[in-house]
């Protein structure tokens, strides 16, 4: 009872009671003299238990699956929808074009509101909407109507999907977070793949609206558990920690926030700006060109697969949208990749191996790597299987789940590069790519027909694995001059205590490459380090 007594008390379903808490001693206090949290402090998102993290985390991740999963519903009721409004079938596309649109215009307005407001409640706000204009969609009088209703739902559950990482930041450390962003990027995946299957099932015994009353109920079911979520985001915690204690007599404590002079106009006109200015910084440029590539696939292959397996085998709706359950499949197993590769960091670092502070961005880029390689071997690999019926059909499934595999390992891996890598602006460098990668994926249901039908599936397909062939060297070339790039960058943050340390190490032991231990010995980054100082 104190455990449900907590979840729905006033405290904000905070792991902990403010009343419980111990005002008698000294603030702590940061360098710059502002409010901070001591070690161990339960006040700190990253001290809450790791079940209640997990919890948060799972919560959070269930509304991204709204997101994704609307995303995709109705790509497997096209032909309903064409039909019922007496519109061409690239018209019916519209309705996925118009959901990923939304997810361009959100980031620039909710990420700004939720480092002003925090996280919490732009969550409620943004999904309450999110559910009342699905209604619009499922009971739209007019296409129009639908079509207004699919833009503002999709701009509206943007919210999770680009605040959603902020959330994993906030609760859990750099090596953690690798976890967490893995289970993230896999129902990221996994919505999308399950929206055109239970929507191509409803068509058939249903009609297009159906679709539209699952993601009602899987909302509705989302929305209950999400007032679950206490808030995460470390200002505002310390703003409310501040004001609680000068009432409790410490007048002059502060925190850093209150001393920014910032104002939600100031905060949107640098959000409504930097975005733009560090997308073409060199890193987050070459990351947003390769996303973008990689989200424009996802969303052809809702228009891929039913002409493989619908418009060539003579799959019903509901049957030939099966085999995307496979890109589901290899999302989970690209996602216990990544466990197990955080596990490995974990024991290096435990076994004294590695130390937390010294891992740099460029180690999350084998990942990338591995998936690099991937990419365009399984996408040759299915677009030739699947060009020719008398092939088994299970062939280019598999290799459509490993496709999967090479992208989620991309995805997570370039998603945590990108954070590592800017920090501080992480959250406008994360909404670049965001708007970068979804403007292009809402391109791809309006010409993938057009094109596959002009090129066929094998041709088709090696066009794309061709693209993949020459985006594989950016994660090599990070990899190399990675850290180069980012000492000459404005936003990217470099460690400066770091990059002295080393010089120094350099100059004083100029001979210590042939000291150090045997490359199956040491962490990646001690790799690098020892082929630099040879």
């Amino acid at each position: 009872m104190d455990s449900l007594a907590r979840i729905l008390s006033r405290p904000l379903n905070k792991p902990y009671r403010t009343r419980d808490l111990n005002l008698s001693e000294a603030p702590h206090l940061d360098t710059s003299g502002h409010i901070s949290f001591p070690p161990s402090d339960i006040e700190n998102p990253k001290n809450w238990t790791t079940l209640r993290r997990w919890q948060i985390t799972a919560c959070t991740i269930l509304l991204v699956i709204n997101a994704t999963f609307a995303s995709s519903a109705p790509s497997g009721c096209i032909r309903s929808i064409s039909s019922h409004f007496a519109v061409s079938e690239v018209a019916a596309g519209l309705t996925v074009t118009l959901f990923l649109l939304g997810y361009v215009a959100g980031p620039l307005v909710f990420a700004p509101l939720s480092e002003f407001y925090g996280r919490r409640w732009v969550f409620y706000v943004t999904f309450s909407l999110y559910l009342a204009f699905n209604f619009l969609c499922a009971f739209a009088p007019n296409f129009g109507a639908l079509l207004v209703g699919r833009f503002l739902t999709g701009t509206f559950v943007s919210a999770p999907l680009s605040n959603g990482p902020g959330v994993l930041a906030d609760l859990w450390n750099p090596l953690e977070r690798g976890n967490a962003m893995a289970s993230f990027s896999a129902f990221v995946y996994i919505g999308p793949a399950l929206g055109p299957v239970i929507s191509g099932f409803m068509e058939l015994e249903k009609d297009w609206r159906w679709s539209f009353y699952v993601i009602l109920w899987l909302g509705a079911i989302s929305a209950a558990l999400m007032l679950t979520i206490p808030e995460t985001y470390a200002p505002v915690l310390l703003l409310r920690k501040a004001r609680r204690l000068r009432a409790a007599g410490y007048s002059d404590v502060r925190a850093a926030v209150e001393d920014d002079d910032r104002t939600l106009v100031g905060v949107y006109k640098v959000a409504l700006t930097r975005p733009w200015i560090i997308l073409f910084d060199p890193i987050s440029f070459l990351c947003a060109v390769y996303m973008s590539v990689v989200y424009t696939l996802v969303y052809m292959l809702f228009v891929i697969y039913p002409i493989v397996f619908q418009q060539r085998r003579g799959w019903n709706a509901g049957v030939g949208a099966l085999p995307l359950l496979g890109t589901a499949i290899g999302a989970m197993f690209g996602a216990f990749m990544v466990v197990y590769d955080t596990r490995r960091r974990r024991m290096k670092i435990e076994s004294g191996h590695a130390q937390m502070e010294d891992m740099e961005p460029e180690d999350r880029l084998p990942l990338a790597m591995v998936g690099g390689v991937g990419f365009p071997l399984t996408m040759f690999w299915f677009a030739w299987s699947a060009e020719y019926d008398k092939v088994h059909w299970i062939v280019p499934t598999l290799a459509g789940a490993l496709l999967s595999t090479s992208l989620l390992l991309i995805f997570v891996a370039y998603t945590n590069y990108i954070v590592d890598t800017y920090l501080t602006y992480a959250a406008s460098a994360v909404a670049a790519n965001t708007i970068a990668r979804s403007a292009c994926g809402a391109a791809a249901p309006l010409f993938t027909q057009q094109m596959f039908d002009a090129l066929g599936v094998g041709p088709g397909g090696s066009l794309i694995g061709g693209c993949a062939t020459l985006l594989a060297v950016i994660p090599f070339m990070f990899w190399k001059y990675g850290k180069v790039i980012r000492k000459r960058s404005r936003f990217a943050a470099v460690d400066e205590k770091k990059v002295k340390r080393e010089q120094d190490v350099e100059r004083s032991a100029p001979d210590m490459a042939v000291q150090v231990p045997t490359e199956l010995d040491m962490p990646s980054v001690a790799r690098s380090r020892s082929s630099s100082l040879a």
